[in-house]
Protein backbone atom coordinates (compact mmCIF):
# COMPACT_ATOMS: atom_id res chain seq x y z
CA UNK A 1 0.00 0.00 0.00
CA UNK A 2 1.06 3.51 -0.17
CA UNK A 3 2.06 5.71 2.57
CA UNK A 4 -1.23 7.45 2.36
CA UNK A 5 -3.13 4.41 2.08
CA UNK A 6 -0.90 2.87 5.59
CA UNK A 7 -1.79 5.73 7.03
CA UNK A 8 -5.42 5.92 6.80
CA UNK A 9 -5.60 2.42 7.80
CA UNK A 10 -3.47 3.28 11.05
CA UNK A 11 -6.00 5.94 11.81
CA UNK A 12 -9.44 4.00 10.93
CA UNK A 13 -8.15 1.24 13.15
CA UNK A 14 -7.65 4.21 16.11
CA UNK A 15 -11.37 4.49 15.80
CA UNK A 16 -11.18 8.16 16.87
CA UNK A 17 -8.43 8.08 19.39
CA UNK A 18 -5.85 10.63 18.65
CA UNK A 19 -1.52 8.84 17.43
CA UNK A 20 1.48 10.99 16.78
CA UNK A 21 3.04 11.87 13.98
CA UNK A 22 6.07 10.59 15.64
CA UNK A 23 3.87 7.75 16.07
CA UNK A 24 2.40 7.52 12.23
CA UNK A 25 5.77 8.08 11.07
CA UNK A 26 7.69 4.84 13.03
CA UNK A 27 4.95 2.67 12.20
CA UNK A 28 4.56 3.57 8.34
CA UNK A 29 8.44 3.79 8.23
CA UNK A 30 9.12 7.13 6.98
CA UNK A 31 9.30 10.99 7.97
CA UNK A 32 7.47 13.12 9.91
CA UNK A 33 7.35 15.32 7.45
CA UNK A 34 6.11 12.54 4.56
CA UNK A 35 3.51 12.11 6.88
CA UNK A 36 2.48 14.90 6.84
CA UNK A 37 2.11 15.50 3.32
CA UNK A 38 0.21 12.29 3.47
CA UNK A 39 -2.08 13.91 5.70
CA UNK A 40 -3.07 16.56 3.73
CA UNK A 41 -3.31 14.66 0.59
CA UNK A 42 -6.61 12.86 2.84
CA UNK A 43 -7.86 15.98 4.03
CA UNK A 44 -7.46 17.09 0.42
CA UNK A 45 -9.86 13.87 -0.94
CA UNK A 46 -12.17 14.49 1.79
CA UNK A 47 -11.48 12.72 5.15
CA UNK A 48 -11.80 14.56 8.27
CA UNK A 49 -8.47 14.38 10.09
CA UNK A 50 -8.18 16.48 12.93
CA UNK A 51 -4.66 17.72 13.67
CA UNK A 52 -3.96 18.67 17.77
CA UNK A 53 -0.77 19.89 19.38
CA UNK A 54 0.73 17.25 21.84
CA UNK A 55 -1.73 15.14 20.85
CA UNK A 56 -1.66 14.05 16.72
CA UNK A 57 -4.12 13.09 13.95
CA UNK A 58 -7.36 11.79 14.85
CA UNK A 59 -9.81 10.49 11.62
CA UNK A 60 -13.53 11.81 12.08
CA UNK A 61 -16.06 9.99 10.82
CA UNK A 62 -15.01 9.39 7.36
CA UNK A 63 -18.43 8.85 5.93
CA UNK A 64 -18.56 7.32 2.45
CA UNK A 65 -15.42 7.99 0.76
CA UNK A 66 -14.09 4.86 -1.25
CA UNK A 67 -10.55 3.70 -1.52
CA UNK A 68 -8.55 0.63 -1.64
CA UNK A 69 -7.82 0.25 1.99
CA UNK A 70 -11.01 0.86 2.75
CA UNK A 71 -12.24 -1.82 0.72
CA UNK A 72 -10.00 -4.36 2.16
CA UNK A 73 -10.54 -3.28 5.57
CA UNK A 74 -13.91 -4.39 4.82
CA UNK A 75 -13.61 -7.81 3.61
CA UNK A 76 -12.42 -11.13 4.67
CA UNK A 77 -10.39 -11.94 1.92
CA UNK A 78 -6.93 -10.86 1.84
CA UNK A 79 -6.61 -10.00 -2.09
CA UNK A 80 -5.32 -7.25 -3.99
CA UNK A 81 -7.86 -4.01 -4.46
CA UNK A 82 -7.24 -1.26 -6.75
CA UNK A 83 -10.02 1.50 -6.67
CA UNK A 84 -10.28 4.74 -9.55
CA UNK A 85 -11.43 8.04 -9.12
CA UNK A 86 -12.94 7.57 -12.67
CA UNK A 87 -12.50 4.78 -15.63
CA UNK A 88 -14.43 3.60 -18.19
CA UNK A 89 -15.37 0.43 -17.11
CA UNK A 90 -14.08 -1.84 -14.76
CA UNK A 91 -14.73 -5.09 -16.60
CA UNK A 92 -12.42 -3.18 -19.17
CA UNK A 93 -9.86 -2.14 -16.89
CA UNK A 94 -9.53 -6.05 -15.87
CA UNK A 95 -9.12 -7.30 -18.84
CA UNK A 96 -6.21 -4.84 -19.82
CA UNK A 97 -4.68 -5.66 -16.41
CA UNK A 98 -5.11 -9.43 -17.00
CA UNK A 99 -3.62 -9.02 -20.69
CA UNK A 100 -0.55 -7.28 -19.08
CA UNK A 101 0.18 -9.34 -16.85
CA UNK A 102 -0.57 -7.52 -14.08
CA UNK A 103 -3.90 -9.88 -12.75
CA UNK A 104 -2.38 -13.35 -12.11
CA UNK A 105 -3.67 -13.09 -9.09
CA UNK A 106 -7.48 -12.91 -7.30
CA UNK A 107 -7.97 -9.01 -7.97
CA UNK A 108 -10.76 -6.75 -7.25
CA UNK A 109 -10.86 -3.24 -9.65
CA UNK A 110 -13.53 -1.14 -8.00
CA UNK A 111 -14.40 2.40 -9.19
CA UNK A 112 -16.00 5.68 -8.25
CA UNK A 113 -17.54 6.52 -11.43
CA UNK A 114 -17.44 4.92 -14.80
CA UNK A 115 -17.77 6.65 -18.01
CA UNK A 116 -18.53 3.58 -20.02
CA UNK A 117 -19.96 1.13 -18.28
CA UNK A 118 -20.97 -2.11 -19.98
CA UNK A 119 -24.30 -4.27 -19.21
CA UNK A 120 -24.95 -7.43 -21.04
CA UNK A 121 -26.58 -7.44 -24.59
CA UNK A 122 -24.13 -4.48 -25.77
CA UNK A 123 -26.10 -2.51 -23.27
CA UNK A 124 -24.73 0.72 -21.23
CA UNK A 125 -24.64 0.53 -17.11
CA UNK A 126 -25.40 4.05 -15.74
CA UNK A 127 -22.73 4.73 -13.40
CA UNK A 128 -22.70 8.23 -11.72
CA UNK A 129 -20.16 9.33 -8.97
CA UNK A 130 -21.40 8.97 -5.13
CA UNK A 131 -24.39 6.87 -5.90
CA UNK A 132 -23.61 3.28 -6.51
CA UNK A 133 -20.61 0.38 -6.58
CA UNK A 134 -19.29 -0.49 -9.68
CA UNK A 135 -16.87 -3.40 -9.14
CA UNK A 136 -15.01 -6.26 -10.67
CA UNK A 137 -13.84 -8.93 -9.61
CA UNK A 138 -10.80 -11.43 -11.26
CA UNK A 139 -10.69 -15.13 -10.82
CA UNK A 140 -8.55 -17.86 -12.31
CA UNK A 141 -10.57 -20.76 -12.26
CA UNK A 142 -8.77 -22.37 -15.05
CA UNK A 143 -11.85 -24.65 -16.12
CA UNK A 144 -13.03 -26.28 -19.35
CA UNK A 145 -15.09 -23.71 -21.34
CA UNK A 146 -18.69 -25.01 -20.23
CA UNK A 147 -18.29 -24.80 -16.29
CA UNK A 148 -17.38 -21.32 -16.46
CA UNK A 149 -21.33 -20.14 -16.88
CA UNK A 150 -21.48 -20.90 -13.11
CA UNK A 151 -20.09 -17.34 -12.21
CA UNK A 152 -23.20 -15.16 -13.33
CA UNK A 153 -25.50 -16.99 -11.01
CA UNK A 154 -23.00 -17.44 -8.37
CA UNK A 155 -22.74 -13.25 -8.48
CA UNK A 156 -26.27 -12.89 -8.13
CA UNK A 157 -26.40 -14.86 -5.13
CA UNK A 158 -23.46 -13.07 -3.64
CA UNK A 159 -25.31 -9.96 -4.24
CA UNK A 160 -28.60 -10.83 -2.48
CA UNK A 161 -26.31 -11.99 0.42
CA UNK A 162 -24.33 -9.00 0.92
CA UNK A 163 -27.34 -7.19 0.88
CA UNK A 164 -29.18 -9.24 3.21
CA UNK A 165 -25.76 -9.39 6.01
CA UNK A 166 -26.00 -5.84 5.64
CA UNK A 167 -29.62 -4.24 5.67
CA UNK A 168 -32.92 -5.65 6.31
CA UNK A 169 -33.84 -5.99 3.00
CA UNK A 170 -34.86 -8.96 0.89
CA UNK A 171 -33.79 -8.71 -3.25
CA UNK A 172 -34.65 -10.86 -5.59
CA UNK A 173 -32.99 -12.29 -8.99
CA UNK A 174 -34.96 -11.93 -12.44
CA UNK A 175 -33.22 -14.42 -14.56
CA UNK A 176 -30.26 -14.85 -15.14
CA UNK A 177 -28.65 -12.66 -13.16
CA UNK A 178 -30.40 -9.14 -13.02
CA UNK A 179 -30.89 -7.98 -8.77
CA UNK A 180 -34.88 -6.47 -8.13
CA UNK A 181 -35.62 -4.63 -5.24
CA UNK A 182 -39.61 -3.37 -5.32
CA UNK A 183 -40.24 -4.98 -8.72
CA UNK A 184 -36.87 -2.56 -9.57
CA UNK A 185 -33.52 -3.21 -11.25
CA UNK A 186 -30.46 -2.14 -8.62
CA UNK A 187 -28.44 -4.59 -9.66
CA UNK A 188 -26.66 -5.31 -13.22
CA UNK A 189 -23.88 -8.06 -13.55
CA UNK A 190 -21.79 -8.58 -16.87
CA UNK A 191 -19.39 -11.99 -16.51
CA UNK A 192 -16.72 -11.99 -19.59
CA UNK A 193 -14.46 -14.89 -19.66
CA UNK A 194 -11.19 -15.21 -21.02
CA UNK A 195 -9.58 -18.11 -22.35
CA UNK A 196 -7.15 -20.19 -23.88
CA UNK A 197 -8.98 -21.83 -27.21
CA UNK A 198 -6.19 -24.26 -27.76
CA UNK A 199 -6.38 -25.95 -24.08
CA UNK A 200 -10.34 -25.15 -24.44
CA UNK A 201 -10.40 -23.76 -20.62
CA UNK A 202 -11.40 -20.43 -19.00
CA UNK A 203 -8.47 -19.04 -17.61
CA UNK A 204 -9.85 -15.91 -16.06
CA UNK A 205 -13.48 -14.41 -15.29
CA UNK A 206 -14.08 -10.77 -14.82
CA UNK A 207 -16.89 -10.77 -12.75
CA UNK A 208 -18.07 -6.84 -13.32
CA UNK A 209 -21.42 -6.12 -10.47
CA UNK A 210 -23.09 -2.56 -10.63
CA UNK A 211 -25.39 -1.62 -8.10
CA UNK A 212 -27.67 1.36 -7.55
CA UNK A 213 -27.51 2.53 -3.90
CA UNK A 214 -29.18 5.76 -4.07
CA UNK A 215 -29.25 6.81 -7.97
CA UNK A 216 -32.66 8.31 -8.35
CA UNK A 217 -32.24 10.23 -11.90
CA UNK A 218 -31.70 7.83 -14.32
CA UNK A 219 -31.52 8.29 -18.24
CA UNK A 220 -34.73 8.40 -20.53
CA UNK A 221 -33.59 5.05 -22.23
CA UNK A 222 -33.47 3.16 -18.43
CA UNK A 223 -35.94 1.20 -17.71
CA UNK A 224 -37.56 -0.43 -14.51
CA UNK A 225 -34.13 0.70 -12.66
CA UNK A 226 -33.98 1.72 -8.77
CA UNK A 227 -31.91 2.09 -6.50
CA UNK A 228 -31.35 -0.06 -2.85
CA UNK A 229 -31.99 3.14 -0.55
CA UNK A 230 -30.22 1.63 2.25
CA UNK A 231 -28.25 3.36 5.02
CA UNK A 232 -25.11 1.61 3.77
CA UNK A 233 -21.63 2.55 3.65
CA UNK A 234 -20.62 1.37 -0.23
CA UNK A 235 -16.91 0.37 0.99
CA UNK A 236 -18.58 -2.56 3.13
CA UNK A 237 -21.03 -3.14 0.55
CA UNK A 238 -18.13 -4.19 -2.30
CA UNK A 239 -16.25 -6.16 0.62
CA UNK A 240 -19.69 -8.07 1.25
CA UNK A 241 -20.22 -8.81 -1.84
CA UNK A 242 -16.12 -9.94 -3.11
CA UNK A 243 -16.41 -12.33 0.00
CA UNK A 244 -19.35 -14.21 -0.58
CA UNK A 245 -18.47 -14.19 -4.69
CA UNK A 246 -15.08 -15.76 -3.15
CA UNK A 247 -17.10 -17.98 -0.73
CA UNK A 248 -18.71 -19.67 -3.71
CA UNK A 249 -17.29 -18.80 -7.20
CA UNK A 250 -15.81 -22.07 -8.61
CA UNK A 251 -18.22 -24.33 -7.17
CA UNK A 252 -20.74 -26.91 -8.07
CA UNK A 253 -24.32 -25.45 -8.47
CA UNK A 254 -25.48 -27.16 -6.06
CA UNK A 255 -23.76 -25.68 -3.64
CA UNK A 256 -25.88 -22.21 -3.78
CA UNK A 257 -28.71 -23.44 -6.33
CA UNK A 258 -31.57 -23.81 -3.59
CA UNK A 259 -30.79 -20.20 -2.47
CA UNK A 260 -31.22 -18.69 -6.23
CA UNK A 261 -34.29 -20.51 -6.82
CA UNK A 262 -35.77 -19.41 -3.34
CA UNK A 263 -34.48 -15.52 -4.93
CA UNK A 264 -36.19 -16.14 -8.22
CA UNK A 265 -38.66 -13.64 -9.19
CA UNK A 266 -40.14 -15.38 -11.86
CA UNK A 267 -41.37 -18.39 -11.40
CA UNK A 268 -45.18 -18.79 -12.16
CA UNK A 269 -44.76 -15.53 -13.88
CA UNK A 270 -45.90 -14.87 -17.70
CA UNK A 271 -42.75 -13.81 -19.77
CA UNK A 272 -41.17 -13.39 -23.08
CA UNK A 273 -38.13 -14.95 -24.06
CA UNK A 274 -35.80 -13.78 -26.69
CA UNK A 275 -33.87 -16.44 -28.97
CA UNK A 276 -32.35 -16.23 -32.32
CA UNK A 277 -34.27 -12.76 -32.54
CA UNK A 278 -37.24 -14.11 -31.71
CA UNK A 279 -39.47 -12.95 -29.12
CA UNK A 280 -41.93 -16.07 -27.39
CA UNK A 281 -44.36 -15.86 -24.91
CA UNK A 282 -43.87 -18.31 -22.04
CA UNK A 283 -44.08 -19.20 -18.55
CA UNK A 284 -41.58 -19.77 -16.35
CA UNK A 285 -41.74 -23.18 -14.85
CA UNK A 286 -39.08 -24.21 -12.70
CA UNK A 287 -35.19 -23.51 -12.55
CA UNK A 288 -33.35 -26.86 -13.02
CA UNK A 289 -30.07 -28.47 -11.31
CA UNK A 290 -27.66 -26.44 -13.46
CA UNK A 291 -29.22 -22.65 -13.49
CA UNK A 292 -31.74 -23.51 -16.67
CA UNK A 293 -34.64 -21.33 -17.02
CA UNK A 294 -37.14 -24.41 -17.95
CA UNK A 295 -40.36 -22.81 -19.33
CA UNK A 296 -43.37 -23.67 -21.28
CA UNK A 297 -44.92 -22.15 -24.16
CA UNK A 298 -48.29 -21.25 -24.89
CA UNK A 299 -48.49 -24.71 -26.71
CA UNK A 300 -47.94 -26.55 -24.14
CA UNK A 301 -44.05 -27.89 -25.03
CA UNK A 302 -41.26 -27.20 -22.37
CA UNK A 303 -37.47 -26.30 -22.84
CA UNK A 304 -35.01 -25.36 -20.94
CA UNK A 305 -33.43 -21.83 -21.75
CA UNK A 306 -29.31 -22.07 -20.71
CA UNK A 307 -29.22 -18.44 -21.54
CA UNK A 308 -30.39 -15.35 -23.32
CA UNK A 309 -32.42 -12.77 -22.36
CA UNK A 310 -35.99 -12.82 -20.62
CA UNK A 311 -38.62 -10.41 -19.77
CA UNK A 312 -41.59 -10.31 -17.23
CA UNK A 313 -44.90 -9.20 -18.76
CA UNK A 314 -46.19 -7.05 -15.93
Amino acid sequence: MSLKEDILTILQIKNGDYISGQALAEQSGKSRAAVWKAVKTLQKEGYVINAVTNRGYSLANDGDILNSAKIKNAMQHDIAVIHYTEIDSTNTQAKRLINSGEANETLLVSAERQTAGRGRQGKTFYSPAETGIYMSLVVHPNTMLQNAVTATTAASVAVCKAIERLTDIKPQIKWVNDVYVNDKKICGILTEAVSDFELGIVTSVVVGIGINIKTNDFPEDVERAGSLNADIRRADLIGAVADELLNIIGGDYSDFIDYYRSHSMIIGKQINYIENGIVTPAKAVSIDETGGLVVQTENGTQKTLKSGEISIRW
